[in-house]
């Protein structure tokens, strides 16, 4: 596939899955591209502590307690991250904000790998957890902003599909180090190239017409419409008139108002319940999970090779999810994802409460397919959720509220987990996260719209309209 040298779109493409148009230059997906590094560092912090978890067990002679705060620091600071976000990405701009979160990607992955105790290593994951949260919301805004919106779900989710090759590179890297007998430090020093690709890309990247236009910076905004979406440039630039004479200043009065409460409720929902049906009890503590259930070994590489597996699944099975979105939609993805995790949390539960190691090898298949329908539903489909539902002048506080509740909820049962197992049983734990998932659907169900092929500024309108969708 080529760039047309007259028009610069892509020439030969066809549609595949909504993703692919033969009228959206390429430009628009290497830009979307570059912003998704940020999900890959996103990825790759979240999950390179599974495999370092033995090792700094032993650096720092963790107890119990002091291990679950050192896995739980990047979740504090993500927090934090997840509070200044919305704000940054309004004040410095969306594309901005994330040249920033990667110089401080950069300037935590050097310092978190020189840590000499314990507490160094804890204030310095917790400074790259605030960059974590603020671009996990960030970056999805950006590309939903920039995005057409006949492809920006399968664009928006090509952050997921980063952030999903970010933990299977960090589970990779985790394996090779400890097989190599390296130690923990260049696990974490490996994020140093990521972060330097996402400062490098993004330095050159064109600002969100929707920021420009909230700026008043019309002509800059119609440039990047121009360069994004030629063929729909009048009817993109109407649509963002239209939004910006109707909307004044963002503020939590009118978030909390009648025509916006609706979108807030199905943000903030869906941020917990992505949570609660406990995907990151998998990501942080796979190798306990298959330890509990006699998988692995006790080598090193032994040890940590089935999370290469889960890791693979998790990154694999976004494709579908990227193919799809804009086909059939994005409730039929979240009713199929949720209802087989809970079918494979049921089964979870089941395999600990009758002798896991009666189960062997099941329990790692029943993963690996729990985590392939995280991974074609709730996971991707709740970024891109929150970074659309939203107006466009309450999107950058609509989503750090999102945020907030998402990594809040993601704290709580990470930190809840290893003390939920010996309070209620490994079963009786998976059970209760099964139990969410099936709240889930009819949450889906009851309380969020379908926004397939719908431009942003529609669905800002469909909330003010009491849920019906406007008939332009």
């Amino acid at each position: 596939m080529s760039d047309d040298p007259a028009t610069g779109k892509s020439r030969g493409a066809t549609a595949v899955g909504g993703i692919l148009h033969s009228n959206i230059p390429r430009f628009t997906y290497r830009t979307a591209a570059v912003a998704a590094i940020g999900g890959s560092l996103f990825g790759y912090d979240i999950g390179v502590i599974s495999g370092a978890e033995n090792l700094l067990k032993a650096a720092f002679h963790l107890s119990a307690f002091t291990e679950e705060l050192a896995v739980a620091a990047v979740l504090v600071g993500a927090i934090i991250g997840g509070v200044i976000g919305g704000t940054m990405a309004d004040w410095l701009s969306r594309r901005r904000s994330l040249f920033w979160l990667a110089v401080l990607y950069v300037i935590g992955a050097v310092a978190t790998s020189l840590a000499p105790n314990l507490w160094l290593f804890i204030a310095f994951r917790i400074c790259v957890g605030v960059a974590v949260g603020a671009s996990s919301m960030v970056v999805p805004m950006y590309i939903a902003e920039l995005a057409p919106a006949r492809a920006r779900g399968g664009l928006v989710i090509l952050q997921q599909l980063a952030i999903s090759g970010g933990i299977f590179i960090s589970y990779v890297v985790d394996y090779g180090v400890s097989a190599a007998g390296w130690g923990w430090r260049p696990m974490f020093a490996a994020a140093l190239v990521p972060g330097v690709l996402l400062g490098l890309g993004m330095f050159f990247a064109p600002h969100s017409p929707r920021w420009l236009a909230m700026r008043g910076e019309w002509e800059e905004a119609e440039r990047v419409v121009k360069r994004i979406d030629p063929d729909n440039r009048e009817t993109e630039m109407q649509g963002l008139h239209e939004d910006v004479e109707r909307q004044s200043g963002a503020s939590w009065r009118e978030l909390l108002a009648p025509g916006t409460r609706g979108a807030l409720i199905a943000g903030v929902g869906l941020a917990v319940f992505q949570q609660f049906v406990g995907p990151n009890t998998v990501l942080f503590y796979t190798p306990t999970i298959f330890h509990y259930a006699g998988i692995g070994g006790t080598g090193a590489g032994n040890a940590l090779l089935p999370t290469i597996y889960v890791g693979a699944a998790l990154f694999v099975f976004v494709l579908p999810t990227i193919l799809l979105v804009d086909r059939i939609g994005r409730k039929a993805l979240f009713f199929v994802g949720l209802s087989t995790m809970g079918a494979m949390l049921v089964l979870l539960g089941a395999a600990f409460a009758t002798g896991p190691a009666q189960w062997g090898i099941g329990v790692m298949l029943i993963l690996l397919v729990y985590v392939a329908a995280y991974s074609i539903s709730i996971s991707p489909l709740f970024w891109l959720m929150s970074a659309e539902v939203f107006p466009n002048r309450l999107r950058g506080l609509g989503s750090s509220c999102c945020t907030v509740a998402n990594w809040s909820s993601n704290l709580l049962i990470s930190v809840t987990f290893l003390s939920a197992v010996g309070a209620l049983g490994k079963d009786v734990t998976f059970w209760i996260y099964a139990a969410f998932a099936a709240l889930g659907i009819v949450f889906v169900a009851k309380f969020v719209p379908e926004t397939k092929g719908r431009p942003l500024e529609m669905i800002g309108e469909y909330w003010k309209n009491g849920r019906e969708w406007p008939t332009r």
